[in-house]
């Protein structure tokens, strides 16, 4: 009995085992299945990526990403974060039962996140953060019960958080920040004591802040900014002694924080956040015993009382702005700061201190980078001893009451970015030694009582970008290298001065002005010819000065203007006609000596926008202007005066219609002459190097691939060096059909262009005389930088600024082809290879192979429509449905190339299929969740080395924010499906530089506002 009792017993062991055996078996198989699920719906960007290795080569286990249990060999982690991964989430991810770790993030996955995950039960930690996902966050992830961390910050998902989430009680940290998430947050999560880490900051958030957080007795860290909280924020938060992180920022919190007698135990906190709120009651002043801050925001609340503040224990001090609050006191607290040796950021603007600054600012932190103290009561002298804070890149005292003269010594300061001295009591003159700062960009020393001329010092100023001196008693003509050296302004006001001459010559260097006042002065002379250059132009103010003379025609290509104003002037002629076809909202020319008639369409019809009165010569216009009408026997004037002018102009036409048909019929028999001479060279300039095939051989190293800078349909480009001049040398493919029609398309093109962001032709070689085949070649300027795909998608490393301006050359150089250009040309084929870069990374559009004339305008040739228009996924939709060639097909090809700039995706993507493409992809973004869709590589890049102190960085952040989204914005434009819902592209070109204006400059109204 006993035998057949341990008999049994073995047998069910063994059943076991083989039940066991059998589970583990097809528990691995599940996993495997699951994982080649999920490979179906990843897209890896990179060849050798992480999915090469998911193949059946070796153990699913071994796979790269895929972590196994030692026991069981059940996949229990998933790490594919920073992979360069699109696509969706599988739902097979739920079968993976035995995941403790999902980490996904830093991708380009889109789509819904499965609800299936919440089949497991084991998962601990959810990285989802940092992608494009949308929808809701499924009420399934309850029942992942295990789960510690939950990140899905940094996507598009949208709804309230599900209400079921509030029974993950061992979750220690939710991020949820940057989504579109609505809702009362802390219902759902007021109950789960275990959290450490509360991040939802940039959502739609609303509700308050329980009373019960109290139980949170772990939390670490609140970040709620940029939502609509609202109420009272409830005093026991203040005693959550582990709390190091609380930033409430630009929230709608009301009331009395905390009152001067309350006990305040937060031992732990490092930052302190509670700027843009509706605050109320007696400055908090138990927050003054908060030593350990190493920041400290309370801006923009309503806060009542003087404060006397002492600083001299706060030794970790890194951020202070206690702006806007209409604090009262004297300013001398400040040389309490001196103690904070790490402090970088103090903004004291916009209140009511009074006193002198003490000349012990020298002691401020080596580290300080910004200082701002405008717009209080604070007089005396500006210490010299500023210029001991060596890291000092923005400098505003506006609005005070400051005397005596500018320091010299602030010319020392050789990170200053932003001086803005604006609305005090200064005398003297402008120092020379602010000529010595080279990355001062934004120079504001305007209603002061400075004297003296303006120092031509300041030309080496070379990143200057705003320069305001008005309302001073400036004197002395204006530098003409103020305007010709390299500084690009986009704002300049010289206004109510008194300055005299000439406005400079030089003033059609500045292309990118945006704004010029000199009105107000002693200015005299004619107009400057060379402001018609300025495309950008938008607001003109010279009123109130003697210029006379007529108003250059040149200005017609002033398109851009938005206000005028000439008034008070001695200037002459007739009114341009052309003003009428601009989007002008003001503009005045009364009392001037204009005569002839006013013309009825445009500004001119809008008698709330226009004045000419005080012309007593002028004549016509509306009825509301009450001119007096035009003379009949003018119009007889006119047309004899037509008459005589035909008469000249005739046999003048004659004449040289008869010499240009004796300069061809010359030019016809010396090339027949030379048809069939060696080699034939054609030099494209004047002085340009004349080369041979057997010069082209040497410079190229016998066309070398050492020397191969790339390939396309038509031909091959080499690196060359002609008499130590470095130059590209594109070899035509003869063989290759349409090869020499498309060199021929390029010499027509090149040879009749000139802009600086065209690439730019040096010589044709062209001959037969050789063993060879027919021999063409083309000689470019060389750009060292290469294309613009290559950085695009080798090297990564393009800054938004360097985009933008990238975005701008490009449309400048489409506006010109298209609208400035003698005869309109259509590009045909723009894309990123044929975009080159030079050696200060300006763009220039090259390869115009495919390129077309326009016969008229508003027409192309016959031929137009024959035969290739542009490239796959650049090609505007309608040249597949036999569209001829157009302007609006090039917009089309720039919106894309400008998806591409800023998304990192080409068109072709395998993600764009069917109907999705590229255009949708970034349409959908737009315009909150832009940041999802942007190349990664420009989020923090080429600015954050730069600005080290908090709230420049969060302002930074937000002002790139929004050039983002013009960028994406104006890309989805200009490729909309219709030829006709296209942007224009001077429209672009104006919104572009609006953004960049944006990026590269804090906003002067936020400033003093």
């Amino acid at each position: 009995m006993l035998h057949l009792r341990l008999v049994a017993i073995q047998l069910l062991t063994a059943a076991i085992l083989v039940l066991s055996a059998s589970t583990d078996d097809s528990g691995i198989k599940t996993d495997l299945n699951a994982l080649l699920a999920i490979k179906t719906q990843l897209v890896d960007s990179r060849a050798d990526g992480v999915l090469a290795s998911w193949n059946n080569s070796v153990h699913h286990c071994n796979w790269d990403g895929v972590i196994c249990g030692n026991k069981h060999k059940r996949v229990i982690e998933l790490d594919l974060y920073s992979r360069g991964l699109s696509g969706t989430i599988s739902p097979f991810i739920g079968n993976l039962s035995f995941l403790n770790t999902i980490a996904l993030f830093n991708n380009s996955l889109y789509g819904h996140i499965p609800p299936e995950i919440g089949r497991l039960f084991r998962l601990q930690r959810l990285g989802l953060f940092n992608n494009t996902l949308v929808g809701e966050i499924p009420a399934n992830l309850s029942g992942c019960i295990n789960l510690q961390i939950l990140s899905l910050a940094w996507n598009r998902l949208h709804g309230n958080v599900p209400i079921e989430l509030g029974g993950l009680s061992n979750l220690e940290a939710i991020a949820f920040q940057r989504n579109r998430l609505t809702g009362p947050l802390f219902k759902v999560i007021q109950n789960i004591t275990s959290l450490q880490v509360i991040s939802a900051a940039y959502n739609e958030f609303t509700g308050n802040i329980p009373d019960s957080i109290a139980d949170m007795k772990n939390l670490a860290m609140v970040a709620l900014a940029e939502n609509h909280f609202s109420g009272r924020i409830p005093p026991s938060l203040f005693n959550l002694s582990s709390l190091s992180d609380l930033d409430l920022t630009s929230n709608q919190f009301e009331g009395n924080i905390m009152s001067p007698d309350m006990h305040v135990n937060l031992p732990q906190i490092i930052t302190l956040d509670l700027n843009l709120n509706n605050l109320t009651g007696p400055f908090p002043i138990p927050i003054l015993n908060l030593t350990n801050l190493v920041t400290l925001g309370l801006s923009f609340n309503k806060f009542t009382g003087s404060v006397s503040f002492d600083f001299r224990h706060f030794a970790n001090l890194f951020y202070l702005d206690l702006s806007d609050m209409n604090l009262r006191g004297d300013i001398s607290f400040i040389t309490t700061l001196a103690n904070c040796s790490s402090l970088q950021t103090i903004e004291l603007q916009r209140n009511n201190f009074t006193g002198t600054l003490p000349e012990s600012v020298a002691n401020f932190s080596k580290s300080l980078s910004w200082f701002s103290i405008g717009q209080n009561q604070i007089g005396g002298e500006i210490p010299a001893g500023f210029s001991s804070l060596t890291n000092l890149s923005f400098l505003f005292m506006y609005g005070n009451e400051f005397t005596g003269t500018i320091p010299d010594e602030l010319g020392s300061l050789r990170k200053l970015e932003q001086l803005d001295l604006d609305s005090n009591k200064l005398t003297g003159i402008i120092p020379k030694s602010l000529g010595n700062l080279p990355r001062l960009s934004q120079l504001y020393l305007d209603n002061n009582r400075l004297q003296g001329s303006i120092p031509p010092d300041l030309s080496s100023c070379q990143n200057l970008l705003y320069l305001g001196l008005s309302q001073n008693d400036l004197n002395g003509t204006l530098p003409n290298a103020l305007f010709g050296g390299s500084a690009q302004f986009l704002e300049v006001d010289l206004s109510q001065n008194q300055l005299k001459g000439s406005l400079p010559l030089d003033i059609d260097k500045q292309i990118n002005l945006v704004r010029f006042d000199v009105s107000e002065n002693k200015f005299s002379g004619e107009l400057p010819n060379g402001l018609g250059k300025c495309s950008a132009l938008e607001h003109f103010h010279i009123e109130g000065n003697s210029i006379h003379g007529s108003i250059p025609s040149s200005y017609s290509a002033l398109s851009s203007l938005q206000t005028l104003d000439l008034s008070r002037n001695n200037l002459s002629g007739i009114l341009p006609i052309y003003f009428s076809n601009f989007s002008l909202a003001y503009l005045n020319l009364s009392y001037n000596n204009f005569e002839g008639n006013v013309p009825e369409k445009g500004i001119y019809a809008n008698i709330s926008a226009v004045s000419v009165v005080g012309n007593k010569r002028l004549c016509g216009g509306i009825p509301q202007l009450h001119l007096p009408r035009c003379m009949t026997e003018d119009k007889g004037k006119n047309r004899r005066r037509m008459s005589i002018v035909l008469k000249l102009t005739i046999p003048i036409i004659c004449a040289v219609v008869g010499l240009l048909i004796m300069a061809v019929w010359l030019y016809l028999a010396r090339r027949r002459k030379k048809r069939d001479s060696i080699p034939s060279v054609l030099a494209m300039e004047k002085g340009i190097l004349k080369v041979s095939y057997s010069m082209l051989l040497k410079a190229t190293d016998e066309f070398s691939s050492s020397n191969l800078l790339g390939s396309g349909t038509f031909g091959t480009v080499f690196r060359g060096i002609i008499d130590t001049k470095m130059v590209a040398v594109k070899v035509l493919k003869l063989q290759q059909q349409g090869a020499s029609k498309s060199f021929m398309a390029e010499c027509k093109v090149l040879r009749n262009t000139r802009h600086r962001n065209l690439v730019k032709i040096i010589t044709v070689c062209s001959s037969t005389d050789f063993q060879r085949n027919d021999f063409k070649a083309l000689l470019y300027e060389f750009m060292p930088n290469g294309s613009l795909d290559k950085w695009l998608h080798e090297s990564g490393n393009l800054s938004l600024l360097q985009r933008m301006n990238i975005a701008i050359d490009v449309a400048q150089a489409l506006n010109y082809l298209h609208h400035e250009n003698d005869i309109p040309i259509v590009h045909c084929d723009l894309k990123p290879s044929n975009i080159l870069l030079d050696d200060e990374m300006v763009a220039h559009v090259g390869d115009f192979g495919l390129a077309k004339f326009f016969a008229q305008p508003g027409s192309l040739n016959q031929s137009s429509s024959i035969g290739v228009k542009g490239t796959v996924g650049y090609a505007a939709p309608e040249y597949g449905l036999g569209s001829e060639a157009s302007t609006d097909g090039d917009i089309y090809s720039y919106g894309t190339l400008l998806l591409e700039l800023m998304t990192g995706k080409r068109p072709t993507n395998q993600m764009f299929e069917a109907d999705f493409n590229l255009h949708m992809y970034a349409k959908e973004a737009l315009p909150d969740q832009v940041l999802q869709i942007v190349d990664p590589t420009i989020e923090h890049h080429d600015f954050t080395e730069e600005v080290d102190d908090r709230r420049a960085i969060q302002d930074m952040a937000e002002r790139r924010v929004e050039c983002m989204v013009s960028m994406v914005g104006v890309g989805v434009a200009c490729s909309n499906h219709l030829p006709q819902d296209r942007m224009k592209i001077h429209e672009a070109i104006r919104t572009l530089r609006a953004a960049r204006d944006k990026l590269i400059n804090v906003n002067r109204s936020q400033l003093h506002h």
